[in-house]
């Protein structure tokens, strides 16, 4: 399962929620990975999955959250991919 991360330059809430997806990759190890996505450089696809704010996260190219979720909000999401076979839609 793939966590893209979109952020801006000068996003401070972007760095916090990388650290936030590291974590729960290394709690949950189920084979998730994640990339950052810069929204300046990838402006086309940002839009495309309908991100308006940053940070936003998406799993498997879905955009499940646009701002800052607390680590139990993500958790709980991204276990319901993991149990939903998300991964299967992409």
């Amino acid at each position: 399962m793939k966590i893209e991360i979109f952020s801006a330059p000068n996003c401070s809430r972007c760095g916090k929620a990388r650290i936030l997806v590291e974590e729960l990759i290394a709690e949950l190890s189920s084979g998730l990975t994640y990339r950052m996505v810069n929204v300046v450089e990838d402006l086309d696809y940002a839009v495309a999955l309908g991100v308006l704010a940053t940070p936003a996260i998406a799993v498997d190219g879905k955009l499940i959250f646009t701002g800052l979720p607390s680590k139990n909000e993500l958790r709980e999401s991204l276990l319901r991919c993991i149990d939903s076979g998300n991964n299967d839609d992409a």
